[in-house]
């Protein structure tokens, strides 16, 4: 009875509107956060922007040590070891491939050949994405009026970040801003693909160890492929840790969150990633030059409105 009134408590603290907005702007401010985080990760480590074999190395460190922080922080909040059922292993790997691999790979490969902020901006569309993969390719949803208007004024400030005095900036390839689009996609195949398999398995058990699998995976490629850091200090060591808690943090509290509250509760606060990653990449990397005009922050108005727009809950009349 005890622990029955213990569980109760818990839920409906979390269920508080004060609460999910702070834990999710804790999240949304790591998330928003890695994006300058990398770039000053590969000056401590002295990572070229030219040198991917390393910058995917570097990736799998990270996310290694990220996926051992979720699996620990995740066994600490169930009260047990999460260990995955032997018939998870298979999703685990599909996730991994989309969710770690393919995502970061791309995101790291475009991130070092655009700015911090168009970047953020850009990264920003995987929510339209990923409801149109849901919508189209996984039925897991309609696709309606709202949705579509959503995906088209945020997709409008995608367009309007690379547009120039010219227009639009011819400065947009795959190696740089294409690979950021392509990191959009791969997350939001992995969003449906955690969807469908969380149904049997606790997601953050599903994070930690896609992470693990990735990063293992990502360190084994960039080594093999001649990547390798040569360069180690103490500065860099904290901010590679900081960015594997990143990952690590805000998975597990984004996993509480959306276990105890409505998905579209949720989920609604994610349009504040965009806009921390351009606030934080302003300060910290000094991208205040035409990045950082009246032209991206309207873009990033748009970003966000749509966000919203696809994210609001109706109004049900009785």
């Amino acid at each position: 009875m005890e622990n029955k009134k213990n569980t109760n408590e818990k839920e409906n603290f979390l269920q508080k509107t004060l609460v999910v907005a702070l834990l999710a702007a804790i999240c949304t401010f790591l998330w928003g956060s890695a994006f300058p985080c990398i770039k000053i990760g590969y000056r401590l480590f002295d990572i070229p922007s030219d040198n991917t074999y390393t910058q995917i190395l570097f990736a799998g460190i990270r996310f290694t040590l990220a996926g051992i922080l979720t699996i620990l922080i995740g066994s600490v909040l169930n009260r047990e070891l999460l260990v995955p059922k032997k018939k998870s292993i298979p999703n685990i790997i599909k996730l991994s491939m989309f969710q770690t691999v393919l995502q970061y790979i791309f995101f790291y490969m475009g991130l070092a050949r655009t700015s911090g902020v168009k970047s953020s901006i850009i990264e920003g569309s995987n929510t339209f994405i990923a409801i149109l993969i849901a919508c189209l390719v996984f039925k897991q949803e309609k696709l309606n009026l709202k949705k579509i208007l959503g995906c088209v004024i945020g997709f409008a400030g995608v367009v309007l970040v690379n547009i120039t005095k010219d227009g639009i900036d011819m400065n947009m390839t795959f190696m740089g801003e294409g690979a950021i689009l392509m990191s959009a996609v791969a997350y939001a195949i992995s969003s449906g693909l955690i969807k469908i398999y969380s149904k049997d398995d606790n997601p953050v058990m599903l994070s930690g160890y896609q992470f693990l699998f990735g990063g293992i995976l990502l360190m084994i490629a960039g080594f093999a492929m001649g990547g390798r850091i040569t360069q180690v200090n103490p500065q860099g060591i904290m901010m590679l840790i900081y960015l594997a808690c990143i990952s690590a943090v805000a998975y597990s509290l984004w996993g509480v969150l959306l276990k105890y509250n409505p998905v579209s509760k949720v989920a609604v606060f994610g349009f504040m990633n965009p806009v921390f990653g351009v606030i934080l990449s302003a300060w910290w990397l000094n991208e205040t030059g035409n990045d950082l005009g009246v032209k991206a922050l309207i873009a990033l108005v748009f970003v966000c409105i749509g966000i919203y727009i696809v994210n609001r809950k109706d109004k049900v009349t009785e």
